[in-house]
């Protein structure tokens, strides 16, 4: 390209007579002008060097699943919080045990929490006493104390159609259920300083890390036996006639129309509730155990839902408890 310039221009004649004889090729060779307005701007970058591509990075999938920490993190949490994880398990499993009837003495675990000692928050001063009462006088429901019986009752009907005897008589066996309550909570008035009804006394105080140890002592009224024949009820499908007798008539067509529905089924209820409700407030081998039961699940009520957990949360335990029952 250098040689072509110096050639044009060291013979400038020569080419302009070359190119006046043969005007086609001058034209097609003919230097073209542009206008430096018209060019296209030169792209910089075009002349900067390529940049390194940065490779995509995939998350890495973790060695561990998220569902394994969660787990460990229970699992630390609940070996942390042990003392009340496992008072919680074994309140729930009491209340599941005691709603369906079943009495299964549990292990008992005082509650508390990891940075608490036994003794947390309490003085050898500490006046348990009316906190231990004021406890118990919150207490709003009786206990209630229940017995199955058997027992046999018989019906007799007598009907005459003028000078035609009829009569028919049955003996059934029956099973009776009936409940005795205990007023846990007679009042203010009884538990008075000047009754005795209520003595509280510490064997020995607490101290720090080693728990006081308390003996309590209580007067309750005497349970209640069943008040109407409604407390009593009786077992249906249980039940079951043992013996029949009747006239020589009977069955016949009226003295058989005439008997037949006083032997109804609500009339034989009826009867047998009546003599339940006679039994279980008379008998004494229905109302011994009717009283005994009373009494030890007022007993069990009160020492492990309401005396336990109180002396407990002050840093004392319960190592001697007994009621005694006076009449009212």
């Amino acid at each position: 390209m250098v040689r072509i310039v110096i050639q044009r221009t060291a013979r400038p004649e020569t080419a302009s007579a070359e190119e006046a004889g043969r005007p086609y090729l001058a034209a097609a060779f003919a230097p073209t002008r542009l206008d430096e307005r018209t060019l296209p701007l030169t792209d910089p970058a075009r002349y900067q060097p390529e940049q390194p591509r940065r490779r995509r990075r995939w998350p890495r999938r973790p060695l561990v699943p998220r569902w394994a920490n969660w787990a460990a993190l229970a699992v630390l949490a609940g070996l942390f919080f042990r003392r009340a994880v496992a008072w919680a398990v074994l309140a729930a499993l009491s209340a599941a045990l005691h709603l369906f009837g079943v009495n299964v003495n549990l292990p008992h675990l005082r509650f508390g929490w990891p940075w608490q000692s036994i003794s947390a928050g309490t003085t050898t001063n500490t006046l348990v006493g009316p906190l231990v009462l004021q406890k118990i006088e919150g207490i709003s429901r009786p206990a209630l104390g229940t017995e199955n019986f058997n027992f046999v009752f018989t019906h007799t009907v007598s009907k005459n159609i003028g000078l035609w005897p009829c009569w028919y008589s049955g003996t059934f066996a029956a099973v009776g259920h009936a409940s005795s309550t205990v007023n846990l909570n007679p009042g203010p008035a009884w538990w008075k300083p000047s009754t005795g009804h209520y003595q509280l006394r510490v064997l020995r105080a607490a101290a720090p890390g080693t728990p006081g140890r308390l003996a309590v002592s209580m007067a309750l009224p005497l349970p209640q036996l069943p008040q109407s024949v409604h407390d009593v009820t009786v077992d249906n499908t249980l039940s079951k006639p043992i013996s029949t007798d009747h006239s020589w008539t009977y069955p016949g067509l009226g003295c058989g129309v005439l008997i037949q529905p006083q032997f109804a089924q609500s009339v034989l209820y009826a009867q047998a509730q009546d003599v339940a409700f006679q039994q279980a407030t008379s008998l004494p081998s229905v109302t011994k155990p009717l009283v005994s039961a009373a009494e030890t699940e007022a007993t069990t009520m009160i020492r492990d839902n309401f005396l336990q957990p109180t002396v407990n949360a002050l840093g004392y335990t319960l190592t001697q408890f007994s009621i005694r029952w006076v009449s009212q």
